[in-house]
């Protein structure tokens, strides 16, 4: 008896001490939370005419400005990095926020990015600037948007209407850090460090609807 109990702590602890350690440590089984409570998609025209929801989906969100083809790098670099990673999964999309009168440049993008992959997550707003100052408020990020109403940035936001990001002590380093986006002209950071981060916010869901599932089961057995 006495050594079933010792080979079952052999066995237990390791495995407890694993899951205490990932749950306390960044980029293990949660991403922070940054900001709560972030605005709903602004208002505006599409390209498919169907209007754009965050809640309920993990959205990257990004924000072009006038200027499209100043951000074409950045779009093929999340398209490279990003949505070939996640395009299969049907509750993540990427959203784009543009200036209204910018649709003949976004299509002309849109059509190189077909040629690369598949693209039908993207989902592209042509907002009001009104609207879309607002809704980037809402992020309560510290950089600010450009003049154009761009940025590089691009962010996470949860089925929650969540910012998400990094806060805390790196795993790797034991620094404190500090993110609340990500740079899209930076192909390396969107590699190292969006791809783990996104991959954490899906499989957090995961976890969750298997939870559920499972006590679905448990209460139908009983």
């Amino acid at each position: 008896m006495k050594r079933k109990v010792i080979l079952l702590c052999l066995l237990v602890l390791p495995l407890t001490l694993y899951i205490y350690f990932s749950m306390v440590k960044h980029n293990s089984l949660y991403l922070p939370t940054i900001t709560e409570n972030v605005a709903e998609a602004p208002a505006g025209k599409t390209l498919d005419g169907k209007p754009v929801v965050l809640e309920g989906k993990i959205s990257i969100v990004g924000f072009l400005g006038r200027d499209i083809r100043k951000k074409k790098e950045t779009l093929f670099n999340i398209n490279q990095k990003i949505n070939n990673k996640y395009k299969d999964f049907t509750d993540f999309q990427i959203v784009m926020i543009a200036a209204d009168g910018a649709q003949d440049e976004v299509k002309q993008v849109a059509a190189e990015l077909k040629t690369m992959a598949d693209i039908s997550n993207w989902k592209f707003i042509f907002a009001q600037p009104e609207a879309t100052r607002a809704f980037y408020s809402s992020l309560k990020v510290r950089e600010p948007l450009d003049a154009d109403l761009s940025t590089y940035n691009i962010f996470i936001v949860d089925k929650a209407l969540s910012l998400r990001g990094r806060k805390g002590k790196n795993k790797e380093t034991g620094k404190e850090e500090y993110k609340d986006s990500y740079n899209s002209f930076s192909a390396a950071e969107l590699h190292n460090e969006m791809t783990d981060d996104v991959k954490i916010v899906l499989r957090e869901y995961r976890l969750a609807l298997r939870k559920n599932d499972t006590l679905k089961g448990v209460k139908r057995k009983i």
